[in-house]
């Protein structure tokens, strides 16, 4: 990676295809549930700035789904970018929670979103529901398609997701009303059967391919690679816990394990020897792998993007994963980017 123009000035974002479609993704993609109020309310400016900020840093992969937010994730993104060029940028979407007009007030955390409670979510993979659900998200985004639309947290529904679902996608990818499809999920196996026993072009692993977990090296990553398809990775700080491992810290949304947050910190003290942020280590780490295409990072706020766009471009040398591996904090099994001293 190159290091940063001290005008202010990023360097170029590098790219890449999902699998064999004509989709292409930069390697930072830009997360869009914080700015449908993930866990605090965030205001139309602040996340305009946040999308604006990820434009100006080259970011043209942006991800969404109605579930974020009751589809306040899919409004702001869509306004955001609506004046942009549309050929200019990769839009994904997701399907499987249709959301249903609700008028009982309260809001929604318990989902996680600090939005008032407008809709419900309800389940549906059924051909009917994708088609619906797709429609939905384009009448929210106010564009005339998405470009990737990835089925959303299909683990209690595996028999009608192969059955109906995942057949509906490959329909409308055929059709060209898509152009590419996956799935997109907190697990791996599932995922791998995808990978194995459907055509998609890509899957999105969260949290299961981080610093401190490598899940997904056991099938999934093989699998993608065999097959000549990509993975793009969320999660990658492991819900705040590689970001900032200090005492209160979370870990796939709940309070971290003690053993977790001592292994964080004892990561941190190495990163920090070299002069590395420990989220600069974890934004970076996945890119070890072939079969990763892009890491998406949630942002609710302009200087988060120009945080999480400085931390990619930071020289990272070798010693780093070194360190970590002598430490027995990473195996010597699993693949780490080359290091980018200059």
């Amino acid at each position: 990676m190159t290091r940063p123009d001290p005008s202010g000035a990023c360097p170029p974002l590098p790219s890449r295809a999902l699998g064999r479609s004509d989709v292409r993704v930069t390697a930072l993609g830009f997360g869009g549930a914080a700015v449908a109020g993930l866990y605090q309310d965030v205001g139309e400016e602040e996340a305009a700035a946040a999308v604006d900020a990820a434009w100006a840093a080259g970011v043209r992969y942006f991800d969404t789904a109605p579930h974020y937010g009751l589809g306040l994730s899919e409004r702001r993104l869509g306004e955001a970018l609506r004046d942009r060029p549309r050929d200019g940028f990769t839009l994904s979407t997701k399907v499987g929670r249709v959301l249903v007009p609700h008028d009982g007030g309260g809001d929604d955390l318990a989902h996680g979103f600090a939005v008032p409670a407008t809709h419900r979510r309800r389940w549906d993979f059924s051909a009917d529901g994708v088609r619906r659900s797709l429609e939905d998200s384009l009448t929210r985004l106010g564009l005339d398609r998405v470009d990737l639309v990835l089925l959303h947290d299909p683990d209690d529904h595996e028999e009608q997701v192969f059955r109906e679902a995942y057949p509906a996608l490959e329909d409308l990818r055929s059709q060209g009303v898509v152009r590419a499809i996956g799935a997109g999920m907190n697990q791996t196996r599932m995922l791998t059967r995808f990978l194995d026993d459907t055509d998609v072009d890509a899957v999105l692993c969260a949290g299961r391919y981080t610093l401190l977990e490598q899940g997904a090296l056991d099938t999934l990553l093989p699998a993608a690679e065999a097959a000549g398809k990509s993975v793009v990775v969320g999660g990658v700080f492991n819900s705040g816990l590689l970001a900032d491992p200090s005492p209160g810290a979370t870990y796939d949304y709940a309070a971290a394990p003690a053993g977790l947050l001592r292994r964080a910190v004892r990561m941190r003290e190495v990163t920090e020897s070299w002069g590395v942020p420990l989220r600069a280590a974890a934004l970076r780490f996945p890119f070890g792998h072939p079969a990763v295409a892009s890491v998406l990072v949630g942002a609710r706020s302009a200087a988060q993007v120009r945080d999480a766009t400085e931390q990619f471009h930071r020289p990272l040398p070798d010693a780093v994963w070194e360190g970590l591996r002598t430490r027995s904090l990473l195996s010597g099994e699993v693949p780490v980017p080359a290091g980018s001293e200059s």
